[in-house]
């Protein structure tokens, strides 16, 4: 699977979700639905984990500095 950024992830999982709960697809196109949900999910959650690290490195960041350094 392509990588694709968050939004598009997010957009995504919503339509897999859509889908499977119209119960209007076969058992086969519920688990290949339920396997590329997992992979968003992985992809959403690695990069709200990369997201928080930052901000956190980001607050660290600023709370060593004071006035007199700008």
């Amino acid at each position: 699977m392509e990588e694709i950024n968050f939004e598009k992830s997010l957009k995504r999982l919503e339509e897999i979700v859509k889908t499977v709960e119209s119960g209007s697809i076969t058992l086969d196109e519920n688990l290949n639905l339920y396997e590329e949900g997992v992979l968003l999910a992985k992809n959403c959650l690695d990069t709200l984990e990369k997201a928080k690290g930052k901000i956190t490195q980001i607050k660290l960041d600023g709370e060593g500095s004071s006035e007199e350094d700008f």
